[in-house]
C-alpha cells in the first residue's frame, strides 16, 4: 500500500523544515554564532520555531502514516495533515514575524497542531481496540 497522503503531508512539512533550517543557518553566518544562541533574541527565537517543529511533526507523521495503513477515512488524514501544516505555518510566522513568539499566533498554531496530534493518536488507539 502506497502511503499517497503521508507522502502529500511530509513534503510539505519537509518542505518548511529546510525553510526553517535555512533561517537558523543564515542567521548564524550573519552573526558568527556557531554554538548555540549567544544570548541573541533573534538566534534564539529562530532556533525554538526549528526545534518546536522537530518536536511535533515527526510524532504526528508518524501516527498519520499508521492511520493510513489502517485505512483510516481520506477526510481524516486530510484535515490532520492540514491542520498540521496550517499549525506549523502559524506558529513559525508568529516566531519569525513581528510577534517574535507572543501572542495569538503561537497559540492557534500550536493548537492546530495539537489537534492534529490527538487525531491520530485517538485513531491508533481505535485501531488497537478494535474500533476502527
Amino acid at each position: 500500500m502506497t502511503l499517497h497522503l503521508t507522502a502529500l503531508f511530509a513534503g510539505l512539512l519537509i518542505l518548511i523544515q529546510i525553510g526553517l533550517t535555512t533561517m537558523v543557518g543564515v542567521y548564524r553566518g550573519k552573526t558568527g554564532i556557531n554554538f548555540l544562541h549567544g544570548d541573541d533574541d533573534v538566534l534564539l527565537k529562530r532556533m525554538r520555531a526549528h526545534g518546536n517543529f522537530t518536536e511535533t511533526v515527526p510524532i504526528t507523521l508518524i501516527a498519520m502514516a499508521l492511520a493510513e495503513l489502517a485505512g483510516a477515512p481520506s477526510w481524516l488524514l486530510l484535515a490532520g495533515g492540514s491542520a498540521l501544516v496550517l499549525g506549523r505555518l502559524t506558529h513559525a510566522a508568529n516566531f519569525m514575524g513581528s510577534a517574535g513568539g507572543l501572542g495569538a499566533g503561537r497559540a492557534v498554531g500550536m493548537a492546530l497542531t495539537t489537534i492534529s496530534m490527538l487525531a491520530f493518536a485517538i485513531y491508533g488507539l481505535m485501531i488497537y481496540g478494535g474500533v476502527a
